[in-house]
């Protein structure tokens, strides 16, 4: 099941700075998978780049209240 999965996936190399790895140190510390962290990030940051189909959601606003507007829409200005 395992090599499944990770045969869907590329591999990459990312060069952090020295404030970044320390704090993705901390967040595994609190129980995070670095590599979501690093997933989650790019996808908030390239959502306009994905092509056809709506960009993923990355999890990080969840909320009950039906009153508030999709995630999506927090980032609507990176695509100007």
């Amino acid at each position: 099941m395992y090599s499944i999965c990770m045969s869907k996936r590329y591999v990459t190399t990312v060069r952090l700075e020295k404030e970044d790895a320390e704090a993705l140190a901390r967040a595994r510390e609190d129980g995070h998978e670095v590599s979501e962290l690093i997933r989650k990030g790019l996808r908030v940051v390239a959502a306009r780049y994905y092509r056809g189909r709506r960009a993923p959601s990355t999890g990080l606003f969840v909320s009950a209240d039906t009153k508030l507007g999709d995630e999506a829409e927090l980032f609507a200005d990176l695509g100007e």
